[in-house]
């Protein structure tokens, strides 16, 4: 008995210490969140500092509670795209800003058509007036895309530039799959549907080749026509053709090889960097060593409060893979997104509305009923411009029908006109293991899709003549959006991707341009006068968990992510197990029919925010 009042005294008092625990953490966290909130007092003559401190999105993804309090390794932070444009903006008028600095040694990326908008703005920038520097260890394709626009370049000593433009290898599961007796049962449509070919094939098609080397190549000239109309002083030719002789040739030194192709300007360090824009822009309030006088993106931002004068243009965002329900920032939920936009069309008085798409599709039915709701707008005779971004394909392209205009970058990835339907099954599998099948039915149909027997063929039948109907009635749809025939729509759809330069030419897309085209047109459809109107983001809101860890994560993101050349291989590899998993995923997951783009993710922004699960997190996901 005294044992057993001994133990329960023990349990009282390690719950006790475990919400004593919890408290503190949140008390901890709700003050990260107050001190790393933007404060417009942050402002100060000097240079704007651009801390590229993780990937360019469209719209932040929120952290995972679950995932971040039992992760082993740290979610990577996200700056939204156009937050950087705005701030840039801003920057061309604003006295106190003498320059801009960008701080891309924690730098993992972005989608083509959000890096060159960048670029762009920092054009506008020097035009201005206003320097820009840029700091990095290592340069890779997309840092080396913004800074090629800089004034002047620097690297650290001991970094190097890595171009090796798009392309490689992904995997692909038909072995595996075979080995563990499953099989994927697959119903599609399109002769360049190849989001399915990793579970049917142990290689790519030589359909899907053709395709996605087009895209390549039109893409990678595109990087190299704005890098060398930003940089003409670059000579980067000959490390592209040859790029292990030309590092052997600098005996290994990629730093003096970056000099001596003048991809950079400067070698020096963080502090040599520093010291220098404080010759500039003069020495931080502490004159602290490498330190010099900036203002952080968020309180520039912050100082100058959203824009509000003036009628309002909504501006709903389509981010990420296009799901079935409600989800937060950064997931295309398709209950969340219509639900924000019937809910604006009743409540708002929008003059127009820009929809702006950074998605490789996904669910059939979330993107119908963001189209439906979309259309609804268009009813109401208010005028609707869609904005393409890095990404508008299968499903992104979907939502994007009803528009009366559609703006998209030479870089935009769209296009993949097709569906299809994937389930497995295990007979194989089962049958190995000493599980067999048997029992009666009642029609063709009873038991099916049948995971133990294997599927019938009347199932087969079924779910293929579904997906058939399903995929002329998107034809027909963009038929009827874009006017033309089903049959010419066929011609360039069959699931094939398309760069927007093509696109454009097909008919896909109407105009280049980017978000500001897009606003500028739909303000013109509208009657609305230069000045007489701003931009009314209609978002999802974070959850209060999701905020709370958002105060948290940012001092800690910077130390997960890569500096070196080697630090950004290695990252490089850990995105490629993500992928793998999110492919096995999409495999075993409980999803309908899908229009997406699975071949995109070649060309998406790195998706980092999400960090790798602890053991406590996989338990909880295994019995959930």
């Amino acid at each position: 008995m005294t044992f057993l009042r001994i133990s329960w005294k023990l349990i009282v008092g390690l719950k006790d210490l475990l919400v004593l625990m919890l408290l503190l953490l949140f008390f901890a966290a709700l003050f990260a969140v107050l001190s790393a909130s933007p404060n417009p007092a942050m402002v100060r003559e000097g240079a704007l500092w651009l801390k590229f401190d993780g990937v360019v999105s469209e719209q932040p993804a929120e952290i995972d509670p679950l995932t971040a309090l039992t992760s082993t390794s740290v979610p990577v932070g996200e700056i939204r795209q156009r937050d950087i444009i705005r701030s840039l903006k801003i920057a061309e008028t604003d006295k106190r800003i003498k320059a801009v600095v960008l701080d891309m040694d924690r730098f993992l990326g972005g989608g083509q058509a959000s890096l060159s908008a960048i670029g762009d703005s920092l054009e506008r920038v020097k035009k201005a007036g206003k320097p820009v520097y840029a700091f990095a260890t290592a340069y890779s394709d997309d840092s080396y895309l913004l800074a090629a626009h800089a004034t002047q370049i620097w690297m650290d000593p001991l970094g190097g530039a890595m171009l090796t433009g798009p392309g490689g290898t992904q995997p692909y599961y038909k072995g595996l799959l075979d080995q563990l007796g499953i099989k994927a049962n697959i119903y599609r449509v399109g002769t360049y549907k190849s989001a399915v070919e990793p579970y049917m094939r142990s290689d790519q098609s030589p359909e899907s080749k053709v395709a996605i080397k087009a895209v390549y190549d039109e893409i990678w000239g595109q990087w190299k026509t704005d890098v060398a109309k930003a940089r003409p002083q670059a000579q980067f030719a000959g490390m592209l053709a040859d790029p292990a002789g030309s590092v052997e040739n600098a005996k290994g030194n990629m730093s003096q090889l970056a000099i001596a192709n003048k991809l950079v300007d400067k070698l020096g360090d963080r502090v040599a960097f520093g010291k220098f824009i404080a010759t500039k822009v003069g020495a931080d309030d502490n004159k602290s060593t490498g330190g010099f006088a900036a203002t952080p993106m968020d309180a520039l931002l912050a100082s100058y409060g959203p824009p509000s004068a003036g009628e309002a243009i909504g501006v709903v965002t389509i981010a990420g893979t296009i799901v079935d329900g409600e989800a937060g920032p950064g997931t295309a939920a398709g209950d969340t997104i219509s639900g924000l936009i019937y809910d604006a069309l009743d409540n708002k008085d929008l003059k127009a509305l820009v929809v702006r798409v950074d998605s490789p599709g996904g669910s059939v039915t979330a993107s119908e009923k963001i189209r439906l709701a979309i259309e609804a707008v268009k009813a109401k005779k208010i005028p609707i411009i869609v904005s393409m971004a890095n990404l508008a394909a299968s499903g992104g392209y979907w939502v994007s029908l009803p528009a009366d205009v559609i703006f998209a970058e030479p870089s935009t990835i769209t296009g993949s006109i097709g569906i299809f339907g994937v389930i497995p099954s295990a007979k194989a599998g089962l049958a190995k293991i000493g599980v067999t099948a048997d029992g009666v039915k009642t029609t063709a149909l009873s038991g099916e899709p049948d995971v133990l027997g294997g599927f019938s063929s009347e199932f087969d039948r079924v779910a293929q003549s579904a997906i058939e109907n399903g995929y002329r009635d998107f034809i027909s749809r963009v038929a009827t959006a874009r006017k033309k025939t089903p049959e010419q729509v066929d011609a360039i759809g069959q699931g094939r991707v398309w760069a927007g330069g093509t696109a454009r030419q097909l008919g896909l897309v109407d105009r280049f341009g980017g978000m500001d085209e897009a606003l500028a047109e739909a303000a013109k459809k509208a009657g609305l006068e230069t000045g007489g109107w701003h931009a009314l983001y209609i978002e999802p809101q974070t959850s209060f968990a999701g905020a709370l860890l958002g105060g948290l994560m940012p001092k800690r993101a910077g130390v997960s992510a890569p500096v070196d050349i080697f630090a950004h291989a290695a990252w490089q590899q850990h995105m490629f197990l993500q992928r793998v998993a999110a492919d096995l995923e999409m495999l075993v997951g409980v999803k309908g029919v899908q229009a997406h783009c699975l071949e995109c993710a070649d060309f998406a922004p790195p998706r980092a925010a999400k960090a790798d699960a602890g053991w406590l997190a996989s338990l909880a996901r295994l019995f959930s």
